[in-house]
């Protein structure tokens, strides 16, 4: 009698043991026992240790816009804003500029440069003087600079060129009253910089050619 409690006692052990096992092996594969090994990133010191690493995903804070920095952030938008909107008449003057001085090449005769002169003036006034009087004086300024871009001539040069220094001289003056200059040049890389980034970016999006 003792031996066969002796042998169902030792049954009864080693199904126990077994079931732990399994149990044991079971939790070690779901990842969720207490002793289960976690994979982590790791780095490597300059020493040559290694250590366990995690990267924390990034962060964005916004904050409103103080003092100096919200004057900065404003003139920047009412400059990008005039040059989008005055960049493509300064494209198209410095277009039909160019197409004028291939027609006068060799023309002395004056009756005949006024002709010309004249011809292309009426097509722009149509093209484009219901739009340029709905410009601002600010971006009229900027108008002002972009066509020097352009062109590498400022709009006094200009005018004085195709129309004689009396209309240029007019002109100028009628400027000054609004406070502009028609004698305005253009600096990219230091009183300008900031025109020829945002002028830069408007090329890569509408797909303009450069100078």
């Amino acid at each position: 009698m003792p031996s066969l409690v002796n042998r169902n006692i030792g049954r009864f052990l080693l199904i126990a043991v077994i079931g732990t096992l399994i149990s044991l092996k079971s939790t070690a594969q779901n990842g969720t026992g207490p002793y289960d090994t976690i994979r982590v990133g790791a780095c490597i010191e300059a020493n040559g240790d290694t250590i366990p690493c995690s990267w924390l995903l990034p962060v964005n804070l916004y904050a409103k816009l103080q003092g100096q920095y919200k004057k900065r952030y404003a003139e920047w938008t009412r400059l990008r804003n005039a040059v989008y909107v005055t960049y493509p008449y300064a494209k198209a003057a410095s277009r039909v500029i160019n197409e004028i001085n291939v027609q006068l090449v060799g023309v002395t005769d004056k009756k005949r440069r006024k002709t010309i002169i004249r011809s292309r003036e009426k097509d722009l006034k149509k093209q484009f003087s219901e739009k340029l009087t709905q410009l601002s004086v600010y971006q009229g300024k900027v108008l002002m600079k972009l066509i020097y871009r352009e062109t590498g001539n400022n709009c006094y040069e200009i005018i004085e060129e195709y129309k004689g220094t009396f209309n240029a001289a007019f002109w100028q003056t009628v400027a000054l009253i609004f406070g502009s200059n028609l004698r305005q040049n253009y600096d990219p890389y230091d009183k300008d910089r900031d025109m020829e980034t945002i002028v830069k970016d408007v090329e890569r999006m509408y797909g303009y050619t450069s100078r």
